[in-house]
């Protein structure tokens, strides 16, 4: 497959040292800190009811004096209140599905909407990207921030944006087939879906344009990556985002290395944390990812819990660190008969049974007071296997790796739902 990277000179904070990279972070944190405290209802009423104030910030590590934002703290302060700017100066919002409760609400100065555009072009080039490249945008538009935080930053890098969004799989291929994109941007999930209605149409990606797919939006695994190459002959690099820190571009996998997202930390400061105790883990351990934002405006975001779970690494194709693939989320973690369960675990094994495709769903219920298990999932087309000895193979790979026990349905070609977006991957009957 292609391995082209793009050989446009690097931005210069990207490649500064790590004394020079830490002082401008200590400052842009020291800044955010204050206007935080002084604009912002939602963390002047955080600091004082921790008891701390910005000016107790002299280095880097004096930022574990200051508290926690979770999700629950943004809806509380739901709509508004966490902005930190008045609303003329407010140029976008944002805001999360809300199909758990308030959504979640993201503002954007002019100034931030030029900052993410610049990260995420940043971000298209570290991937392989370049100015003469079409780009296919899958993400969906709208208050999701992928479909626009793609768009802006692919117009930023030069680049001509097809804005196509989720759905109309069938419309997609033809467009890819019509258009000649160089790169996609979307979720690995649906990027399967849009391979499997190629098989459909007899389109064979060998003869299509496309070279990139920058895949994000969800947890996946190298083995979801190998999937994805394989079938579509392109290279698959990560990127990662969340729309609380900013929308895609937060962090990017680049081309040439393939070894986890670099965190473009000129912009957003990461910590890992051990998720029960709330302590910092050292660089190299697992952990949930914490997220301090040192440029934003309307909104900015201190010590985020992002419940990603994952290991910051060294900086390797850039000065700044890197962080390992997301394993999960501490609220996706099931835990069946005591043994914490991701469903990327539950993926990389049905990904090594050639008869299996990579779409499932995992169904948790209850057999009297016992935790169920039920992982449902499909044979590839042209499979020619026996469903109960796939079944037990995938049944005693998660028995033996995993340490659980499970039961698992394996049904027809195409009959797990498909997904135009984030997969649902955990039905939850208990």
């Amino acid at each position: 497959m292609p391995n082209s990277a793009c050989h446009d000179p690097l931005h210069a904070i990207e490649t500064v040292s790590i004394d020079e990279l830490r002082n401008l972070q200590l400052q842009r944190m020291k800044k955010t800190l204050r206007h935080a405290y002084e604009n912002s209802l939602m963390y002047r009423d955080k600091f004082d009811a921790s008891g701390v104030h910005p000016d107790e910030l002299g280095s880097l590590e004096d930022l574990v004096k200051f508290p926690f934002t979770t999700k629950q703290d943004l809806r509380d302060n739901y709509p508004f209140r966490s902005f930190a700017v008045p609303m003329e100066a407010v140029v976008r919002i944002h805001a999360s599905s809300g199909t758990t409760g308030k959504p979640t609400v993201v503002g954007y100065t002019k100034n931030d909407i030029d900052v993410w555009a610049d990260v995420a072009a940043r971000s298209i080039r570290a991937a392989g990207g370049q100015a003469l490249d079409k780009i296919h945008v899958s993400y969906g538009y709208g208050l999701f921030t992928g479909g626009l935080g793609a768009h802006y930053g692919g117009e930023r890098l030069g680049c001509a944006v097809i804005p196509v969004g989720g759905g109309q799989t069938e419309k997609q291929v033809q467009l890819i087939q019509d258009f000649d994109p160089d790169i996609i941007m979307v979720t690995p999930s649906y990027m399967l879906n849009i391979a499997d209605e190629m098989d459909r149409q007899g389109v064979d990606p060998k003869n299509l344009s496309l070279r990139l797919g920058i895949f994000g939006a969800e947890p996946w695994t190298d083995a979801m990556r190998k999937e994805i190459e394989s079938r579509l002959h392109l290279d698959a690099v990560d990127i990662y985002g969340l729309s609380e820190v900013m929308g895609p571009g937060v962090a990017q996998e680049c081309l040439l290395t393939k070894d986890g997202p670099t965190i473009w930390e000129d912009h957003f400061y990461p910590e890992v944390i051990n998720p029960e105790t709330g302590e910092i883990v050292a660089d190299g351990e697992e952990g949930e990812l914490v997220f301090t934002s040192l440029t934003k405006e309307a909104m900015p975001i201190i010590r985020y819990r992002t419940r990603d779970l994952t290991r910051l690494l060294p900086g390797s194709a850039r000065t700044m660190r890197r962080m390992a693939r997301i394993t999960g989320r501490s609220d996706d973690m099931m835990i069946i008969r005591g043994v914490n369960v991701f469903p990327t675990q539950i993926e990389e094994h049905l990904l090594a049974i050639d008869a299996l495709s990579p779409h499932y769903q995992i169904e948790l219920s209850k057999d009297r007071h016992m935790d169920v298990m039920t992982i449902n999932v499909e044979f590839s087309e042209n499979a020619d296997a026996n469903s109960d000895i796939t079944a037990a193979e995938l049944v005693h790979r998660i028995k033996t790796f995993i340490g659980v026990t499970a039961k698992v349905v394996v049904h027809e070609p195409g009959r797990i739902p498909r997904s135009e977006g984030k997969a649902q991957r955990i039905v939850d009957h208990r």
